[in-house]
């Protein structure tokens, strides 16, 4: 991680909220847990993905242990505009965690948004967004520590089945100099159920802030028609990316150049080979016959790997 983040400190940080001023609609790809690492962040950077976040970090053991700095956190002077999303429920640590990160990324999360059953218990995601008082406390507390005024502070929600708890949480925030808001368009208990985006269009039309839209954003054009029913400021998806981290370039599936990306940047990256083997299974999902991932998901080594895309694809 040293070699990497020493290497960053000759590069210019950049301001997210020049993005949100651009007048273009925000291409965002989201904090995914294994998944947005340093080289599949750069991989999408490469098809047209405008901003990109960490996997979600838990900020104590973040700032208590130099071993998970070096495991969770890893970047270079290309990977930027940099989001690292923290889960956190103390406004100090999450404070010091951002005075580590500051020099090398761009701006700090804070998830409220994750509904998994261990997070919660731990006072973690999903949580926060029944606690404004201590979002608002956290984010203030950022935002006076933290000395350099283009670094952003922004948060990742779920919605409440009563959307007047959503607005006031998004108020509270924003009077505290929060930068923007992404609203996952489902309450806590939902799933699979479909994302609410007459929630998102009301959040956004009660705030001044940018608002990023979130859920079930699978092609460009989803993208699009998400933009025009919430007028959302950037769009964020997460399963789409994996997918096809070409959609935002506009392609409806994973092209075979993206494949090669992939392969080049891992191999380069030294990706684990669970992680980059994952990656292309996900990748290659719309464009294999059942047959072919019969074969494919189950091959356990990258040479193996490697001479399967070279015999099957020429890749």
């Amino acid at each position: 991680m040293i070699g990497d983040i020493v290497e960053t400190k000759q590069c210019q940080l950049k301001d997210p909220m020049d993005l949100f001023h651009s007048g273009q609609v925000v291409k965002i790809c989201a904090p995914m847990v294994r998944y947005s690492k340093l080289a599949f962040r750069t991989l999408v950077r490469k098809y047209s993905c405008d901003l990109c976040y960490t996997p979600m970090i838990v900020a104590a053991d973040f700032v208590r242990s130099a071993k998970a700095r070096d495991s969770e956190f890893t970047t270079n002077k290309g990977d930027h505009p940099l989001i690292v999303q923290f889960a956190a429920k103390e406004a100090q640590v999450l404070c010091d965690a951002a005075h580590i990160v500051c020099p090398f990324a761009d701006g700090i999360d804070l998830n409220c948004g994750c509904p998994q059953r261990w997070a919660m218990s731990e006072g973690y995601g999903a949580c926060l967004i029944n606690k404004p008082e201590l979002v608002r406390d956290m984010v203030r507390h950022v935002r006076n520590q933290i000395d350099n005024p283009r670094f952003s502070v922004s948060i990742k929600i779920r919605i409440h089945e009563d959307l007047k708890r959503t607005v006031d949480l998004c108020q509270k925030a924003e009077a505290t100099g929060v930068s923007w808001i992404t609203v996952h368009g489902r309450s806590v208990e939902e799933r699979h159920q479909p994302v609410h985006y007459d929630a998102i269009k009301i959040i956004k039309q009660s705030m001044s802030i940018p608002i990023v839209a979130n859920g079930d954003i699978k092609t460009l054009k989803d993208a699009e028609n998400v933009h025009h029913l919430t007028g959302a400021d950037g769009i964020m998806v997460a399963r789409g990316l994996l997918a096809n981290p070409a959609m935002f370039a506009g392609y409806e599936e994973t092209p075979l150049k993206c494949i090669q990306d992939w392969v080049d940047i891992a191999l380069e990256h030294g990706t684990p080979f669970t992680c980059f083997h994952h990656h292309l299974m996900y990748m290659m999902e719309r464009i294999t016959s059942k047959q072919e991932k019969k074969v494919f998901n189950v091959l356990s080594s990258t040479s193996a790997v490697l001479d399967y895309l070279n015999d099957h694809y020429g890749v």
